[in-house]
């Protein structure tokens, strides 16, 4: 694994342990209610999916079992269409499925 993949790796982890921070043990209806925590965590995904733009092909292609595409797909979707974005899938993103990226890319790391 390239060093640049490394730490791009690494900075991702730590968004999604920064965005899970910031939801805390917040249930759907409180975030939906709470515009201030909806745009912080909007951000953070916006923040993972640059990060995961910057990937190397060649990582992506070793690790196809990680949704490279959907990750950025969705920064652009929470990037360019913020104001028609459902926030419900924000939350289910945060809650369901960043774990199980953060666990993909913290073995990807163990191997290299």
């Amino acid at each position: 694994m390239q060093h640049r993949d490394k730490v791009l790796l690494e900075k991702i982890i730590s968004e999604i342990d920064i965005a899970a921070r910031i939801m805390g043990t917040k249930g759907q209806a409180e975030f939906l209610a709470d515009e201030i925590l909806k745009r912080a965590i909007g951000m953070t995904v916006i923040n993972i999916g640059e990060l995961v733009k910057n990937v190397t092909d060649e990582l992506r292609e070793e690790h196809k079992e990680v949704p490279w595409k959907q990750v950025a797909g969705f920064r652009d979707i929470t990037a360019h269409k913020y104001q028609t974005l459902r926030m419900e899938d924000v939350y289910m993103t945060v809650r369901k499925d960043f774990p199980k990226l953060r666990e993909n890319l913290a073995m990807i790391l163990g191997e290299g």
